[in-house]
């Protein structure tokens, strides 16, 4: 098969060293490095899609989506087969970032995804009801596991109030990676993929508050919930909602719901007096009225809504030491 005029090989020792050299380099986190190893490859072998795969590969990890765009499209120029090459899914994040929405959704279509409306559409693809997801926000510092929903299959929205630790809002819209880094399960069956953030891709207006409860039943503390999605915003119960684990812990295959029921969660490496999925319960008791709670809402409907929520059941509902974290 010949490309560009050359016949297609193998690549050279030469090409093979400087890609291996640039993926350790890449891995402690010396780009420029690896950059010009990755380029000096490229121009050793131009003819390859891979050549041009890790160098746009390189770029994501950069965050600079111009050169990702432009290396990824020079990678899939040169594929040998038609669907399904991860070449196009590194096209479809750059172009995601960069809200290229035509290149976008030819990027989804040509890895072998459906996406409706038609092909010359100029806006953001919708409705590829891809579900349910989580996603790992500040991978590489304080990582924290939130629920959410996909947009499309670079975006997800979160759902989770985040701790504010991550320095994310609820109602955010999150750029993420292709391939999952660990799994959440459920009682019910349904697994579903934690993806890693990459950046920021839309903010939130809405802030996040942190408030003390006195809720004397689960019913009492739902009401809360319910209260603020029926506001059109949100609030989560930290105290039974957060669990810490460690990396190897967070990366694995994880049930969703550890923490409920009266088994011990041996993946669970809270520590007394710290939130975690057990730290709702006490001797002989199944519920501690005391919560933590996140809420995520403007500042001039917080302070109602909680009063709103005491004035249901005065006798067993009570709020302190409102604050916004983030």
């Amino acid at each position: 098969m010949r490309i560009f005029g050359k016949v297609r090989h193998r690549p050279s020792a030469s090409w093979r060293q400087a890609t291996d050299r640039a993926f350790t380099l890449i891995g402690d986190g010396r780009y420029e490095d690896a950059g010009a190893l990755l380029t000096r490859a490229a121009d050793l072998e131009p003819w390859l899609s891979e050549s041009w795969f890790n160098l746009a590969l390189l770029h994501k990890f950069r965050h600079d989506w111009e050169q990702a765009r432009a290396a990824g499209l020079r990678a899939v120029a040169l594929l040998d087969r038609e669907t399904g090459a991860p070449d196009w899914w590194n096209v479809g994040i750059a172009a995601t970032a960069l809200q290229d929405w035509p290149l976008a959704r030819r990027a989804w279509q040509a890895y072998g995804l459906k996406v409706p409306g038609a092909s010359s559409a100029t806006g953001e693809p919708a409705g590829m009801e891809l579900g349910s997801a989580a996603v790992r926000l500040s991978p590489e510092g304080e990582a924290e596991v939130v629920w959410g929903r996909r947009l499309d299959p670079a975006r997800i929205e979160v759902l989770s109030i985040p701790l504010p630790s991550s320095g994310r809002r609820w109602g955010e819209v999150v750029l993420h990676d292709g391939v999952p880094n660990g799994e959440r399960t459920t009682t019910a069956g349904p697994s579903y993929p934690v993806f890693d953030e990459i950046e920021l891709w839309a903010p939130s207006p809405v802030p996040t508050w942190v408030v003390l409860l006195e809720a004397a039943t689960e019913a009492d503390r739902d009401a809360l919930e319910q209260l603020a999605a029926e506001a059109g915003f949100a609030a989560e119960d930290w105290s039974s909602s957060v669990r810490l684990l460690c990396r190897a812990c967070s990366e694995s295959t994880m049930p969703s719901a550890e923490g409920e029921g009266d088994h011990v969660d041996p993946h669970d490496h809270s520590e007394p007096g710290h939130p975690g999925p057990l730290g709702h319960r006490s001797p002989g008791e199944l519920w501690v009225p005391e919560r933590e709670c996140g809420i995520a809402a403007p500042a001039d409907l917080v302070r109602g809504l909680l009063d709103g929520w005491v004035a249901d059941s005065p006798d067993s509902r009570e709020w302190r030491d409102l604050e916004e974290v983030c």
